[in-house]
């Protein structure tokens, strides 16, 4: 055990946990005005179909579909990238991976992280008088500086700041199927637990992490070690209240970034006790996330309904390749991709990997019960958040979303322009192949790349004029 010891050691130094004291979370200061308060909320690896709302199909999402009943739900939104890393690089900056430096997943063992550099919605929003908050997943860089509750000396002497912007820290590094854990859920392949005593680790599969145990963080402290997979969900949730509750007392606008573990794998080993007894791990553990989400807006509804804006999405498409263990892309099968055994979802530039649910909740200002066919993405949350808040852009940058206020209160209806062709079909479920390897290349030599929407900013439009898109399918028009 004593090489799991030292290891363990070294990724507490590697966070300066020991050298930097907890946060302290008694706020005061500013008082609120009229600043509202905001909650986003990312799910990960979540399919477009995985929501009942967009998906008849789907029957686990009780409480996302009373809160796309109470608010707006967007029908064509879309994530900034296919994959975790550069999606919530992509979220946090308002800016592309070709511009902000993110266009991998950062590993364990990467030492790099989203760049100082970059400008974080937390930073901005911080400096806007807001108290801000993450709790679940990072990815972006996990050693020193990289950290979400790294601290360094404020150069104009008034004390600490943190680097990314944010003031309190609860979660796991990366994730959680990047280490090993005691309790290991439904995955493909199937991960052993972390080696006991003395024994040696046996990477019995290349995709399995069992050198390291999963930490799970507050600021800069491991709390845990492995990580309780089976608890994380309720973690979570105290934890998010708990902020919430805090932040709305101090008299201060807030922000909290929440990034679930739900629905990556592996999937927890939920007790189904609550449900029906036939319930298949992906449905149990959607119902999971669900109740987990019901949780931190039922806590917006009781301590600021009416001055927070709660924004729910997800990082990309689900992991086609995990096969029942994964979500489900609704219609957006991608045709030539499927026939072939290869994946049209996350990891793919096909439809299937980055449009995304999406809903936006804030009674009395986002119109309830309202489906919105505005083409929107991931890249929209930063500036429409620093807009509402009345901060300004930071300067010398150039942003990739658009302020999307006008659609969110019901007085616009469009978003960004829309180029690519639509010669993509649904594939009957009878088709769809999975495979547990890697899957078939999604660039085939002059094939149609799915149901490929590009949303360009202005500086990164080509000065020709582009060609008028085909009309959609009809089975794909809204509506339909």
């Amino acid at each position: 055990m004593a090489w799991l010891s030292l290891k363990v050691l070294l990724v507490g130094l590697s966070f300066l946990g020991c050298l930097y004291p907890l946060v302290d979370f008694s706020f005061s200061g500013e008082t609120r005005g009229q600043k509202p308060n905001f909650v986003i909320i990312l799910a990960d690896d979540m399919g477009w179909g995985d929501l009942g709302a967009n998906w008849a199909g789907t029957k686990d999402t009780a409480n996302l579909d009373k809160m796309a009943a109470e608010g707006m739900r967007f029908v064509d939104f879309h994530a900034a990238a296919s994959t975790c890393s550069p999606s919530r690089a992509a979220l946090l900056t308002g800016r592309l991976g070709l511009r902000n430096g993110v266009t991998h997943n950062f590993a364990v063992t990467s030492v790099g992280g989203l760049p100082l550099n970059e400008t974080t919605l937390a930073e901005v929003l911080r400096g806007a008088g807001y108290v801000t908050g993450m709790i679940g997943k990072w990815h972006l860089g996990h050693h020193g500086s990289h950290h979400p509750s790294f601290r360094g000396e404020d150069p104009r002497g008034t004390g600490y700041l943190g680097n990314r912007g944010f003031d309190y820290y609860f979660g796991i590094p990366y994730s959680h199927d990047m280490g090993c854990t005691d309790t290991p859920g439904y995955n493909h392949p199937p991960c052993p637990a972390c080696p006991r005593g003395d024994r040696p680790s046996r990477n019995l599969e290349r995709d399995c992490y069992s050198d390291v145990a999963l930490p799970l963080y507050e600021n800069l402290n491991i709390v845990e070690q492995p990580v309780n997979l089976s608890a994380l969900a309720q973690k979570y949730a105290e934890k998010a209240t708990q902020f919430i509750r805090q932040a709305s007392t101090s008299g201060r606008p807030f922000l909290l970034y929440v990034g679930l573990a739900h629905m990556h794998v592996p999937l927890t080993r939920t007790p189904l006790s609550a449900g029906p007894r036939s319930l298949r791990p992906y449905s149990a553990g959607l119902r999971e996330m669900d109740r987990l989400v019901g949780r931190i807006k039922d806590t917006v509804d009781l301590e600021g309904k009416n001055n927070t804006f709660l924004w729910f999405t997800g990082d990309n498409g689900p992991w086609a390749q995990k096969c029942e263990l994964a979500g489900s892309v609704g219609p957006f099968t991608g045709l030539w991709q499927a026939r072939r055994g290869g994946s049209p979802a996350k990891q793919t530039t096909w439809e299937g990997g980055h449009r995304v649910p999406a809903l936006a909740y804030w009674p009395g200002r986002v119109p309830g019960n309202v489906t919105s066919a505005a083409l929107l993405s991931v890249l929209d949350i930063f500036p429409t958040v620093l807009a509402l808040a009345g901060a300004p852009l930071p300067r010398g940058r150039r942003f990739d979303g658009l302020d999307v206020s006008q659609v969110l209160f019901g007085w616009a209806q469009t978003g960004h322009r829309l180029h690519g062709n639509f010669e993509s079909r649904a594939v009957p479920p009878q088709q769809r192949g999975c495979r547990r390897g890697r899957s078939a290349s999604d660039r085939p030599p002059g094939a149609v790349q799915g149901l490929l929407r590009h949303w360009r900013s202005p500086s990164l439009r080509r000065e020709r004029r582009p060609r008028a898109a085909p009309r959609a399918p009809s089975h794909l028009r809204p509506g339909s």
